[in-house]
């Protein structure tokens, strides 16, 4: 059996459907369709770049200062070089496999059916927490926005406003990708506009060379454990690198720019985030910016610009939690209908929608619970459980790679190579489970939870189906 071929039936009798690939320098060509290799580095660049920024800049710099004080840069810091860890096995295992599905396509062929099962439904249910954390982040600054508006609603909108805006993207994405794809890029330029006249005069005012000088802060007020712990939180901001490779089948070269959009959106990233909190905690102290919470960067753009400063920020909030909603809405979606299409779930999941040609029913599937988790409004906890459900993801996509180098199965030929292989898969997988034990006990508990309950429904309703390639 290739790769390609995989087999078995599910309780109801439905069997994977199988997409024989031809790869050509021009084009991705499968039985449903041909995917022209249009997307060069600056396209695979601008879709990590977009999925990723958004939280960690405009919702953890508060929660993150409160926690570990100026030392939350090395926090993100440590997240960065765990996804770069990831990055690179991830980016081999895309070229090797250009398919929708991304970790639970990699993981599944590489592992197994179970592997696959369990890390392709908490993949949904990680996207799922994502995307609510992104969406309560998003009601704080819509009503931050109003009152920069001079219209006094109150926090008691905050969660009313998210879920009317998560039902909006739901609709806006049954209606058409290329409207969901149009809006994001529109919103990714605006916003790396305004955080780069933010961080560049933030910058110049912290180091000293405009405004008053301040006061420096002890860098580890309160020690390196929570470091450690705010890494394991903010690591939800790096959730977006691994979007990239479920585009591998529509980029030109892919074995050259795919892991250079990985690996650079991830570094763009890592030094925009460590900027912002260096930025941050020199306008106020920890103990204050933890106090201004989910917005506290709106005051921190209020003290260096004013209230322009603070406007803009108001605006880069709204529009990159509306990114990062938008984004994983769409990604969520995509992970059902992988999984579906693997008769993992019902293939009725996989139906797509005749005059939209969108998944309409996973959208729903993606929608209804991610409604359900934004009405909890429990911001950290949200960000926590999806972090977990991906470091699971990640430090298995670097244990599947290592598998396949090892059995080396005949149709695995990638267009790029990890180097440093064994270490860096090996560091990538360790780093990733690593981390999930500095997370709090609820958050670990859920992540467990979620993972049974998948491995249940897995020897329920698929334990026949046959995805692994013939290791």
């Amino acid at each position: 059996m290739d790769e390609s071929s995989p087999g078995g039936t599910n309780i109801e009798g439905e069997s994977p459907q199988a997409e024989p690939t031809v790869e050509t320098e021009e084009a991705t060509i499968t039985d449903d369709a041909e995917l022209e290799r249009t997307l060069g580095l600056s396209g695979g660049l601008a879709i990590g770049i977009g999925t990723m920024i958004g939280a960690g800049i405009f919702v953890f710099p508060g929660l993150a200062a409160g926690q570990a004080g100026p030392a939350a840069a090395a926090s993100f810091a440590i997240g960065a070089a765990v996804a770069l860890l990831v990055a690179l096995p991830a980016s081999e295992l895309a070229t090797a496999m250009p398919k929708s599905g991304g970790g639970y396509y990699f993981i599944s062929r590489g592992l197994g059916t179970l592997a696959g099962a369990v890390v392709g439904l908490s993949l949904w249910f990680g996207l799922v927490f994502a995307t609510a954390f992104y969406l309560v982040g998003f009601g704080y600054y819509a009503v931050d926005t109003l009152a920069e508006l001079g219209i006094a609603v109150g926090e008691g909108l905050v969660i009313p406003l998210a879920l009317l805006f998560g039902a909006g993207f739901t609709v806006l994405n049954v209606t058409g990708t290329e409207n969901a794809a149009k809006l994001q890029n529109g919103i990714v330029a605006l916003l790396l506009s305004i955080l780069v006249v933010f961080l560049g005069y933030g910058g110049l005012d912290a180091a000293g060379l405009v405004g008053e000088p301040t006061a420096p802060e002890r860098f580890a007020p309160f020690g390196t454990m929570p470091v450690l712990t705010t890494a394991a939180l903010v690591f939800t901001s790096y959730l977006g690198f691994a979007q990239v490779a479920t585009v591998a089948g529509e980029m030109k070269d892919p074995g050259r720019n795919l892991p250079l959009a990985m690996v650079g959106s991830v570094v763009i990233v890592g030094v925009l985030y460590v900027a912002t909190i260096f930025v941050a905690t020199s306008a106020f102290g920890s103990e204050q910016l933890s106090q201004f919470g989910e917005t506290a960067m709106v005051e921190v753009g209020r003290h260096y610009l004013g209230a322009a400063g603070a406007f803009a920020i108001v605006l880069g909030g709204l529009l990159a939690t509306m990114s990062s909603a938008n984004a994983s809405v769409l990604s969520t979606s995509r992970a059902i209908y992988a999984v579906s299409r693997d008769a993992l779930l019902p293939q009725e999941a996989s139906r797509i929608n005749l005059r939209y040609g969108t998944p309409h029913v996973a959208l729903g599937m993606a929608g209804g619970p991610i409604l359900v988790l934004t009405a909890t409004g429990r911001v950290e906890l949200l960000a926590e459980v999806a972090s977990f459900l991906h470091l699971i993801m990640y430090g298995l996509i670097c244990v599947a790679l290592i598998a396949l180098r090892r059995n080396e199965p005949e149709w695995y030929d990638p267009a790029f190579r990890v180097p440093g292989y064994p270490v860096v898969p090996a560091l990538g997988a360790v780093a990733s489970f690593a981390l999930i034990g500095f997370m709090q006990p609820a958050s670990q508990l859920v992540g467990i939870g979620i993972m049974i309950a998948t491995a249940g429904w897995y020897f329920y309703y698929a334990r026949d189906v046959d995805l692994k390639g013939s290791l």
